[in-house]
Order: structure tokens, then sequence, then C-alpha cells
């Protein structure tokens, strides 16, 4: 008997997949109901007890129909942290009202296809309201636009895994009024873009500018060192880069991107995954005018800027009262105190809610132990830990 014809495999496939995206989005209005029960009973977005089970079973299950137990881990550990962050997104939306706007302005580096650009169209996906997109060229020029209501939002690069803290960033928290109010990860995804259409007939050797933002060359160092004969030039932004190799149309010439941002640009890309590192991810943070109340429900940070007294053990004592009172601090950053020589102002982000007690009593302590202590922000913490790994991992040796 012979076997069907390609195209209707493909066929096939393709209404299966439009009949699992149909199940997906059930699911997904399910976990929305679940949110609002979750509301007005004050119970926790996440339940690791509840969803180790559910990966449990769902393994099991899915063994009986012979699918692979990492493919299923994989998978619904997508779907979790996708609900996880609905949920989020709903109970923040109902603990703050007042944000709730048919319109949000956010403002952020570079214009379209930028990584900052993805990063917005990323967040405020779960937000209510349309998107107002509004590209700078600088980020004191994205401070501005929020601090002069411009703009109700911003989005802020952060740090990146290769290249570390975007100090420019923390410089210009160091002076603003304005409040974190939310955070995402966002994978980057270099790739080496040009605007030849056949990309089979443009070789590597043959350019010889090469376009991107200061913190892509950070990023992408090992496979820089490894061109010769090549003059780098830097763009205010990967967007900026895009557009120059766009305009340029030259085989000579390309810039550092994303293949999604290339796109928009009519760019093609000759190499991926460009980073030092195979998971290159940035952090972002949102910023506002107003800070946000944050439900005890949904797991929180807080970030603070402190500056210790110039006394040997300073900043020991106030790290002590972290300890003291059982909070987690994730990430400790010193940049120097403008007109102090010699002085720094340390930036904390801790795992911590600012309606929580502890929280708190944290903080009275760290202001009495510091000369100088500010909550910069309590947000959201949408740093999703997979649920249970190592359980699921045991259980590769059902049989």
């Amino acid at each position: 008997m012979a076997s069907a014809p390609l195209s209707s495999v493909r066929e096939a496939i393709s209404e299966l997949d439009v009949k699992l995206l149909e199940l997906l989005a059930q699911r997904q209005q399910l976990t929305n109901e679940v949110a609002r029960t979750k509301i007005q009973n004050q119970i926790d977005v996440r339940d690791p007890q509840r969803e180790e089970q559910l990966l449990v079973r769902l393994i099991q299950e899915g063994q009986k129909l012979g699918l692979n137990a990492h493919y299923i881990t994989k998978l619904f550990h997508v779907v979790i942290e996708d609900s996880v962050l609905n949920q989020q997104a709903m109970l923040s939306a109902q603990a703050n009202p007042n944000n709730v706007s048919p319109l949000n302005r956010v403002a952020f580096l570079g214009d379209k296809g930028s990584y900052s650009y993805l990063a917005t169209q990323k967040y405020f996906s779960r937000r209510d309201g349309e998107l107002h997109e509004i590209g700078c060229d600088s980020f004191a020029q994205i401070i501005q636009k929020v601090e002069s209501n411009q703009a109700d939002y911003a989005v802020l690069p952060i740090e990146n895994t290769s290249s570390g803290s975007i100090n420019e960033v923390y410089d210009q928290l160091q002076h603003t009024r304005l409040s974190i109010i939310g955070e995402l990860t966002h994978p980057i995804k270099h790739a080496l873009l040009v605007a030849q259409s056949d990309t089979n007939s443009t070789d590597i050797s043959k350019i010889k500018v090469l376009y991107a933002h200061p913190q892509v060359f950070s990023q992408c160092s090992h496979f820089l060192a490894n061109l010769t004969d090549i003059e780098v030039k830097p763009a205010d932004s990967t967007s900026a880069a895009m557009l120059i190799v766009n305009e340029l149309k030259r085989d000579d010439v390309a810039a550092i991107g994303s293949e999604a941002g290339g796109k928009l640009y009519g760019l093609h890309a000759i190499e991926s995954n460009l980073a030092n590192q195979k998971e290159n991810h940035s952090r972002f943070i949102v910023v506002a005018q107003n800070p946000v109340d944050v439900p005890l429900q949904i797991p929180a940070k807080t970030t603070l800027v402190m500056a210790t007294t110039q006394t040997p053990g300073a900043l020991v004592n106030a790290l002590l009262v972290l300890k003291d009172n059982g909070i987690n601090m994730t990430k400790l950053e010193s940049r120097p105190i403008n007109g102090n020589p010699w002085e720094e102002m340390f930036y904390l982000d801790v795992e911590g809610n600012l309606q929580d007690g502890k929280m708190q009593e944290t903080v009275k302590q760290l202001t009495a132990a510091t000369r100088f202590c500010k909550v910069l922000g309590c947000y959201p913490s949408e740093e999703i830990k997979p649920t249970a790994v190592s359980a699921v991992q045991a259980l590769n040796d059902i049989k």
C-alpha cells in the first residue's frame, strides 16, 4: 500500500495544529477563571504541589502514548509559565484599577525591531489597552518622556547574562523620581544581518563595516575576535544599526541584531547565535511615575538604592539586616556617586513585598543602618522558576 502524499500529511498536521491552538485557548480561559477565584479568596498564584502533581500525571499519561518525558516537561513548563504570568497580570490590574487605560504610551530605546521594542511588545501583550510605541535615542530621553508625561511607561534594559549590568541605566535611576513597576526577561539572539536578498552569495569575508549597539558588541566579543579587517561602528540602538544597513544596501556592510527585527528592515541573517553565551538573556525593568500595589498572592521583588557610611563594615552591617530578616538578595550593584569621589551607591534587588510586615521592617532597619536608603519600586517578579524539575527528572526511570 502506497504511503499518503506529503501534501496530505502536511494538511493533516496543519489541521491538528489548529485544534491544538483551540485547546490552548480554552485552557487559557479556564486559568483566567482560576485567577478570578484566587482574587476572591486571596489564594497564592503559584501552588508548587499542584503544579508538580499535574506534571507528574502528564508525564505518566504521555509515556503511555509514546511521548518522551523531557518533551512533555519542556512543553508544559511553557504552558504553566504562561498561565502564571497571565494570572499575575490579572491580579495586578485588579489591585491597581487606576492604571488600567485604553492606551499605554511606552518609551523604549531605538525603533521597531530593537530588542527593547521586542521586550515592550512582550510585556504589554498581557496588559489591557492599545500600545502606543515611542522610540527614543537614549536612556536619558526615555526617562524624560515619562517624567514629562509624554509617556506612561518606559522599558529599560538593566542587565544581560553575557555583558552584565547596564551601568548607564543604573545611573539614570539614581536621579529619577520614577518607580519600577514591573520586570521581564527576554532572550537575546544575535544574528549577522545583511541587505543582500541572496544570502548564499553573501560571504562574511566580504563584510568590511559592521554596525551594532555597544552592548551588542560586548555580548558578541568572541565572534568579533575571529573577524579580520572589519571596521566596527557603534549605533544608538540595534534598530538604528539595521536601518543604516537597509539604507546603504551594500554587500560589504552588515548589522548585528535579531532576525525578527531584521525582517522589519528587509534584512537577512547569514549567521546566527553570535553571543558569547548560548543562553543569552536581558532583564528589562518597566518604570512609571507612580508605584504599584502588588497583591500578596504574587511573588514580588523590591529594588532599593542605599549609601552607607564610610566606616569599616558599614556595607556588611547593612546586608546583615537582610540576613537577620530572612530576606533573599538577588542582585547587588555598586555605582559611583556623582561629585563624591570614591563613594558608592548600592542597588539591591530582594525577594519581598512592601505590603508584607517583614519587608517593611527590613526597610526601616536599612534606613537606620545607612545614611541614605530609598525604595525604587516593588513589583511582580516575572522570573518563573520551572516546576519541580528534579522530581520530574526522577520520573525518567518510569517504565
